[in-house]
């Protein structure tokens, strides 16, 4: 097993996946919800839900998004953007998370001096729990990637899949057995962007 730091320098985008998995369907709902159950949140506010969909589910919702994105592109400009869907949907499985809004009202409702940081300490919550999710899989040996086509296709996703409608789409993740290595990417130095006073 890498250690902590290997995890956070190897976790990247990979898109290149397939519908295969070196892990069970089981062992993936294990990892999200550890991760659900401890990933810190503003006053313990617990306001992070997900949806995992395998199978059909996961074709279904990829179908969803792409046909409500005919809706809004031209055809010229679609093909590259079916290409893409269609890479997602070639995958194992996609991860939806949201935030359930009801919660976030109430934590409003209760401490009106904050109510306006909620939604923000709400959402930097769920990108914990993606960033916690993404890497747990990777050292899986997933390839997993974060899309956010939203609000394109929220109102569909949820009759499709009787998601309530309190809670809010922040991101999809798609993930699969990866059949391709991550591109190269380029690291700021990182003198430039940290500062350190002594």
């Amino acid at each position: 097993m890498k250690d902590f730091y290997e995890a956070i320098k190897d976790r990247r985008s990979i898109y290149a996946i397939s519908d295969e998995s070196p892990i069970s369907k089981e062992r993936i709902e294990e990892i999200v919800e550890h991760a659900v159950t401890y990933c810190p949140t503003a006053y313990n506010s617990q306001s992070a839900r997900t949806v995992v969909l395998f199978n059909d589910y996961h074709k279904k919702m990829w179908q969803i998004i792409f046909d409500s994105l005919k809706d809004i592109i031209h055809p010229k400009k679609l093909a590259p953007i079916a290409e893409k869907i269609n890479s997602f949907m070639a995958g194992y499985g996609t991860i939806l998370f949201y935030e359930d809004t009801d919660t976030i009202k109430k934590l409003q409702q209760e401490h009106p001096t904050y109510q306006g940081n909620f939604p923000v300490w709400s959402n930097q919550s769920n990108g914990m729990l993606q960033y916690i999710i993404w890497t747990s899989l990777s050292l899986e040996g997933l390839g997993v990637s974060l899309q956010h086509y939203i609000p394109i296709a929220d109102n569909k996703i949820q009759a499709e899949f009787n998601i309530p409608k309190t809670w809010k789409l922040i991101a999809q993740m798609p993930f699969g057995k990866p059949w391709d290595e991550a591109e190269e990417k380029e690291i700021i130095p990182v003198k430039n962007r940290v500062r350190v006073y002594k």
